[in-house]
């Protein structure tokens, strides 16, 4: 019987993957061997030493402590692309909003609540409300994954020009997906000089912080319109009011407002709703439950941010699962040799400083100290 704690409300589509028979799911479990969780941090959480797995029913992990799950051999999954399609309907719907000024007109049209002739009042001030249309202008789209990928390709299909920017390498997703009337390429600079929007899908990476400063909005067309659905501290708060005071960034919509930005003019802060459809969050509980049972039950492991993946067809039988790290490779080699191990098959993958073995083996399960004691190895689990 696996155990399973939730850390937040789950999608019952997801938890559904869990039959009752081989799983006990509770919000309270003390000695869990999965987590499944949405936004709850676990930065200040005790990890208990029955985990084995964490499942993000999202994109970001910045609310679980990566460095220390992986020092304890806990792997920690996410679900890229679950919720695509919600964040790029809120980035078009933040385009739009940003370009025809509709909050500003709608919160003036409530005002006029009690007053005589509303009808000709709405005629007289409409025209402080107007804003450009979005065909025919260019989005700088950066990051170029699941929600890039889409985000440029409906932006295309609105009849606009569209940059797509990548870092470093343009990955099989988007040499596959991405229109062909994208424009792509590496050089953000080129992206600022020439978009009048912005649309923001990079992650929180130590080199991605704070990089939207003073001196990148100087490099960006002035009166560009940004839209922010990735994560706040992408943006320095402080520079983008000066450049939003100055008319250099004419909007900013954002999607993780902050109390620096809220009440500053010409920012439309929404509550962090870019995955908040029933539909997003059904397909993000989905894949991380299945993507957890597929861990516990068979050892394999697709969508880690912290262990290389592997997936290794699972028949039945004793499979022995090794986590360690890269320098122990020649080691667990010599422990399988000495080990007597009857091996039907053995598979292998690496990642930075972590490696992953799959032993499928005949007879017996294996003594797991053959293992533990060699230097390097972080855990050893055996399925039968």
């Amino acid at each position: 019987m696996y155990k399973i704690k939730t850390l937040n409300k789950i999608s019952s589509a997801g938890l559904s993957l869990l039959p009752k028979e081989n799983y006990s799911i509770s919000d309270n479990e003390e000695a869990p061997d999965g987590i499944i969780l949405r936004s709850f941090d676990m930065h200040t959480m005790e990890l208990p030493e029955s985990l084995l797995a964490v499942g993000r029913a999202g994109a970001g992990v910045n609310n679980i402590p990566i460095d220390k799950c992986s020092e304890k051999g806990i792997l920690v999954f996410n679900t890229p692309g679950a919720n695509a399609n919600a964040v790029k309907e809120l980035v078009i719907a933040g385009l739009i909003l940003s370009s025809r000024n509709v909050i500003g007109g709608i919160k003036w049209a409530e005002s006029l609540e009690g007053q005589a002739d509303v009808a000709k009042t709405v005629e007289k001030g409409k025209s402080n409300y107007t804003g450009p249309e979005i065909k025919g202008k260019t989005l700088g789209v950066l990051g170029l994954g699941a929600i890039g990928v889409l985000v440029a390709n409906a932006a295309i299909g609105l009849g606009m020009n569209v940059i797509g920017c990548y870092n470093t390498v343009l990955h099989d997703y988007a040499k596959s997906n991405l229109h062909k009337d994208v424009e792509v390429t590496n050089d953000r600079s080129f992206v600022y000089e020439n978009s009048d929007y912005i649309s923001i899908h990079l992650p929180s990476k130590s080199d991605t912080k704070q990089m939207f400063n003073a001196a990148v909005f100087e490099k960006m067309k002035k009166g560009v319109r940004i839209i922010n659905m990735a994560r706040s501290n992408l943006v320095n708060d402080a520079d983008i009011i000066k450049a939003l005071e100055s008319g250099q960034v004419s909007c900013y919509v954002t999607d993780f407002p902050t109390e620096e930005v809220l009440g500053a003019n010409n920012v439309i802060p929404i509550p962090h709703l870019g995955a908040s459809t029933p539909e997003s969050e059904e397909n993000c509980a989905y894949m991380a439950a299945l993507q957890v049972k597929n861990y516990l039950e068979c050892g394999n492991i697709k969508n880690s941010v912290n262990f290389p993946d592997l997936e290794v067809e699972y028949k039945g039988g004793v499979r022995v699962c090794v986590v360690a790290k890269a320098t122990a490779e020649d080691g667990i080699t010599a422990a399988i040799a000495k080990s007597g191990l009857r091996i039907k098959d053995k598979a292998s993958a690496s990642s930075k400083d972590i490696c992953y073995w799959i032993i499928d083996v005949e007879g017996d399960a294996p003594d797991a100290k053959a293992f533990e004691n060699t230097d390097g190895v972080i855990s050893v689990r055996v399925i039968r």
